[in-house]
């Protein structure tokens, strides 16, 4: 028995380790994003159909291995997911935009806050005591780093509402990200959700008149960056992770993500962190360590 409990053990710290390593190639997105000078929408669409033509062998295989299991219907509950997931990155990349930098980051990491709701409406799947508590503790970091520059101006509400939706929409596309983890592999799920996503990027950038070529070589190197880190590692690893994590555990997690983007600012940026973003690390890091234990 005691053998059977540490062979379990080892399974779920592999799968916290590799959820963490997904959170990790997610934040590098930021750092990217800060680096190009490509349009939002643009590059949003870049990431996505590159990441998707990379991926679409991998698809492909699978497809042929599995493609008794795999229906229309399969590849329509792709559709929705895509759509959330292409308008979360043009809402995030637009609201950002139109107000103030820690406005949008603490709105856009409101996502264990209304992810409860959400899990219970769409699954029935109701917040434990363990991801109470870490939920607690990490959006109580959160708040710490959040509140203490957030800004309340009129002029900046329409930009706040804008960076709400957006956190609404990435929380929704988990959440179908954790009903839809019956799929017999992952990449008959993504690999369809990123084309998708992709092409509505794209229809969105001719329709805003924005230059789709003409970029540099630095430039088209950034893009390809976000195409293979945070997209094909980062969001396809969260979406693994839905397959064996409850939905806010994911979620509480996903946090992290400033820790690591703080950090590689300071080191590639020399972008020194506010006094309040250690604490708010060490609130957000214990909110994840809790969660990551529960049974």
């Amino acid at each position: 028995m005691s053998d059977d409990k540490s062979s379990f053990n080892g399974i779920v710290l592999v799968r916290s380790l590799w959820l963490l390593l997904g959170v990790f190639a997610c934040s590098t997105a930021v750092i990217m994003i800060k680096a190009s000078e490509t349009h939002p929408v643009v590059l949003s669409a870049y990431r996505l159909l590159l990441a998707s033509a990379v991926l679409t062998p991998v698809f492909v295989y699978h497809l042929r291995r599995e493609g008794c299991d795999y229906r229309l219907v399969h590849l329509k509950r792709s559709l929705i997911p895509a759509l959330l997931l292409a308008l979360h990155f043009i809402s995030w990349a637009l609201g950002a935009r139109l107000t103030f930098a820690a406005n949008a980051s603490l709105i856009v990491n409101m996502v264990p806050l209304v992810m409860p709701f959400i899990l219970l409406t769409l699954l029935r799947e109701r917040v434990h005591g363990r991801e109470i508590a870490g939920t607690f503790f990490a959006l109580g970091g959160v708040g710490l780093i959040g509140f203490s520059d957030y800004t309340l101006d009129a002029g900046l509400l329409f930009g706040d509402f804008v960076c709400f939706v957006s956190m609404l929409l990435f929380a929704l596309y988990l959440a179908l990200g954790r009903r839809n983890r019956d799929f017999s592999n992952v990449w008959l799920y993504l690999v369809p959700l990123y084309w998708m996503a992709g092409i509505i990027c794209l229809l969105a950038s001719v329709a805003m008149g924005l230059p789709l070529t003409g970029h540099s070589g630095t430039e088209y190197g950034l893009l390809l960056g976000l195409a293979l880190i945070p997209t094909i590692v980062g969001h396809s690893i969260l979406n693994y992770s839905l397959k064996f994590f409850r939905g806010q555990v994911v979620s509480v997690v996903n946090l992290c993500q400033f820790i690591f983007a703080g950090t590689m600012a300071y080191l590639i940026f020399s972008e020194i962190p506010a006094p309040a973003f250690y604490a708010a690390a060490a609130l957000v890091a214990g909110g994840a360590w809790v969660v990551l234990r529960q049974k």
